[in-house]
């Protein structure tokens, strides 16, 4: 998948989360629930077994209130008031699994639910919402060892600053002198380093697999690509080359003087979600003398002539929701695969291109890093 591809395929996924419907109850089962991701004490909004929202706003003043979800979601939910001053209304129709950002627009004003947790995304700090999936064991908070993920500061000469990262670190670092791999995780357009241990749950995810002895442990080092600096209209005219600068010349060597890291390529990869994995393409590509293992998560994909005399990576790894391009996915790894090169797409099901997607993408990803060290 080139850049333009990309492009139009975020823009779809953009479009089809705002779309406008109206409010429908028929068949709707009233087993309602609050969400997960509610503020503490907050019944709404509220969540049930089919994946239907339900949403209540204190608003006696205001005229109307309309719910925009984002990638993936049923948009446009329009509430109706309430002789109480309370607009309620119910999404028309189930939404996908997983976590949904989401706003008011209330009178033409544009605003936070009150009742609900924030999440940077969208270039601004959104309402979340958790629909339960099915497979959410995965990502549950377990009675198991837990890493620790904490913020750093690191200077940047490039950009004149101090810039911030998270780093995760797995159960037991720092308890001996062992020395652990490292996977450069990076956010999507419009969302920023926080993006993949609060949205994503990369933390407990790792946890989890770490606790079944499913993956070997390592450090996921996340930062903010500079995705931002780009306006939605014009990510066809991003430039990596600052972020490059940033994260290969400046992060990397930070992390592998200030964490017991095994500093060298057969010990790192890079992974990056949707824009996020435009830049790992991009950065892959350029530094194939830094990163081992290379992952794109509805980040498009690559293909054997440009990757032809550059040293070969140890794994590729393509996924993407099926309500995304499934099918370029695997004729990719097919293309991949023929040419000598390891391989490997992971479809996620019933998913576009949201969390879930790349939640689980992370879950098969992981077991599979590192293996030939």
């Amino acid at each position: 998948m080139n850049l333009k591809s990309i492009t139009i395929a975020l823009a779809v996924a953009l479009v089809c989360g705002f779309s406008y419907a109206q409010t429908s109850t028929e068949g709707v089962k009233e087993d309602f629930k609050p969400s997960p991701l509610n503020q503490p004490g907050q019944e709404y909004p509220q969540v049930n077994s089919q994946g239907y929202a339900r949403f209540r706003i204190k608003a006696p003043q205001a005229d109307s209130i309309r719910v925009s979800l984002g990638l993936g979601g049923q948009g446009g939910t329009r509430l109706s008031k309430g002789s109480d001053g309370f607009f309620t209304g119910t999404t028309s129709g189930p939404m996908d699994e997983g976590f949904h950002y989401y706003h008011l627009t209330i009178d033409g004003g544009v605003f936070n639910d009150p009742g609900a947790l924030n999440f940077f995304g969208s270039l601004r700090w959104e309402s979340g919402i958790e629909i339960p999936a099915r497979d959410q064991d995965f990502y549950a908070l377990k009675d198991v060892p837990h890493g620790n993920v904490q913020q750093v500061l690191f200077p940047s000469k490039s950009t004149n600053m101090q810039r911030r990262a998270f780093v995760y670190t797995p159960p037991g670092y720092g308890k001996s002198t062992k020395k652990y791999p490292v996977l450069y995780l990076q956010h999507g357009w419009g969302e920023d380093e926080t993006a993949w241990s609060n949205q994503g749950r990369a933390n407990l995810i790792m946890d989890n697999l770490i606790a079944e002895g499913r993956t070997k442990p390592f450090i996921i080092v996340m930062t903010y690509g500079m995705t931002n600096d780009t306006r939605w209209g014009g990510i066809r005219d991003f430039k990596i080359d600052a972020f490059q600068t940033v994260l290969t010349e400046e992060l990397i060597p930070y992390i592998d003087a200030n964490f017991q890291t095994i500093a060298n390529r057969n010990n790192r990869a890079m992974a990056g979600l949707s824009m996020g994995g435009m830049e790992t393409h991009s950065i892959t590509l350029n530094k194939p003398d830094i990163f081992g293992y290379y992952a794109l998560l509805s980040g498009g994909t690559f293909n054997p002539d440009e990757l032809k005399d550059k040293v070969k990576p140890h794994l590729i790894f393509l996924s993407c929701g099926s309500k995304e391009r499934p099918d370029g996915v695997k004729k990719a790894v097919s293309s991949l695969k023929e040419a000598g090169y390891n391989a490997v797409s992971y479809v996620s099901e019933n998913t576009a291109h949201e969390f879930l997607t790349w939640r689980r993408s992370l879950k098969e990803l992981a077991p599979l890093l590192f293996r030939q060290n």
